[in-house]
């Protein structure tokens, strides 16, 4: 299927990779295909939405067939860009990310992990999954000879700032960033996805607060 040339609103964008997951999941118990409505019983969305979701792309499936589980799963990854490997750093080789650069499988996800950075001289020539920690006083000869296209920022926040001022002059203008502080706001033009963990942990708190206060009280 072609995809439509519109704007798609992100709200679906965040959708696709929950579709793509569970498409794959089907795809290995050997489902070949799947119905809106079943998509919808196991996946919480109406099969409207799914529907409408899909329609943004050019629409995916046949009435009275439904969808074919890895024709969409290869819409959903053109869609997403994974296969495209897009290369990528790690700035900061803590505990994050050395979990991140560890655990995160990457090549499946739209991108090729090239370089891992630090400052600290205990741990620059360490390695990770492989790569060694570099310094990062050399950023700029690497950026040069590897030319990536996004960074992973693992950094305190004090330090995102001048890190991503740098990146940017380089050339590097998208970021996965671990941190509170806004990337957009200096550069507007960045391509940003900010990892708020705190956020998230808070909106769990707030959600099993509503769950206690909706029991019912004992007599």
């Amino acid at each position: 299927m072609n995809q439509k040339k519109q704007n798609v609103s992100m709200s679906v964008i965040r959708r696709l990779p929950r579709y793509y997951r569970f498409l794959n999941e089907l795809g290995k118990k050997g489902v070949t295909r799947v119905s809106s409505k079943e998509l919808s019983e196991k996946m919480g969305f109406t099969a409207s939405q799914i529907r409408q979701d899909f329609n943004c792309f050019g629409g995916f499936g046949q009435q009275g067939y439904g969808y074919n589980v890895s024709q969409l799963c290869g819409e959903i990854e053109k869609i997403l860009g994974i296969q495209k490997r897009h290369p990528c750093i790690l700035v900061g080789a803590g505990n994050l990310g050395k979990a991140i650069a560890r655990h995160m499988p990457f090549e499946q996800l739209g991108f090729t992990l090239i370089g891992v950075f630090d400052t600290a001289p205990n741990v620059i020539g360490g390695k990770i999954s492989g790569h060694e920690i570099l310094d990062y006083a050399g950023i700029q000869a690497f950026y040069q000879e590897n030319s990536p296209l996004m960074a992973i920022l693992c950094i305190p926040q004090v330090y995102v700032e001048a890190v991503s001022d740098e990146l940017y002059r380089l050339g590097i203008r998208s970021f996965w960033n671990f941190s509170h502080y806004d990337i957009t706001m200096k550069h507007p033009d960045a391509i940003v996805e900010n990892v708020h963990m705190n956020d998230s942990l808070m909106t769990l708190s707030y959600k099993l607060a509503q769950a206690e206060q909706d029991k019912p009280t004992e007599a």
